[in-house]
């Protein structure tokens, strides 16, 4: 079975997740090596791939993880949510001792997956984050070499937010008023 990381009771409408409540996750700091872990969980490979569209469930703001939030990731030994990597460098949820060693033992580098070898773990793992009926990954790859993806940095997120909000016009995004009549 795959270990599990970022299954929040608060992501999903369905109380009981794998990992609790995510409030009781949130640190005050994170590891001295958080850049380095959340490159690592950005680089997973997906699996599935989910389009919608999320906020954060703890500031209600939108982040960089935002689009596909719940789509599905992994490096082979463990499987994350694609928003997970937001909440570790935002919020400095803790990781569990195991998943940093193993990041760490393969210095922070995403490994290939051999699909043969992976697709038994995918199959047990799936039913406990409400995938069950979900039709069945395969890969017609035999491995899965981690590609490079382009990410968008919390930095760059944050600033093209920011840039947003200073070009707005004034007044109310609400109901457009009615032109004058002069």
């Amino acid at each position: 079975m795959l270990g599990l990381l970022g299954f929040y009771d608060e992501l999903d409408d369905r109380s009981g997740r794998p990992n609790g409540s995510i409030r009781d996750a949130v640190q005050p700091v994170g590891e001295p090596d958080e850049v380095d872990l959340v490159a690592y969980l950005d680089a997973g490979h997906v699996l599935i791939d989910v389009a919608e569209g999320g906020r954060d469930v703890i500031t209600g703001s939108a982040h960089r993880h935002s689009p596909g939030c719940s789509s599905l990731v992994t490096d082979g030994s463990w499987l994350w949510r694609q928003d997970f990597p937001h909440y570790v460098e935002t919020h400095h949820v803790s990781l569990p001792d195991a998943f940093i060693e193993h990041v760490r033992s393969l210095n922070y580098q995403m490994p290939t997956i051999t699909v043969a070898r992976f697709a038994p773990h995918y199959d047990e793992t799936m039913p406990l984050v409400g995938w069950a009926s979900a039709v069945p990954w395969r890969s017609t790859a035999t491995t899965l070499v981690p590609e490079p993806r382009a990410m968008t940095s919390k930095a760059q997120f944050d600033a093209a937010t920011l840039a947003q909000g200073r070009n707005r016009p004034y007044g109310s995004w609400g109901r457009p008023r009615k032109p004058r009549r002069t």
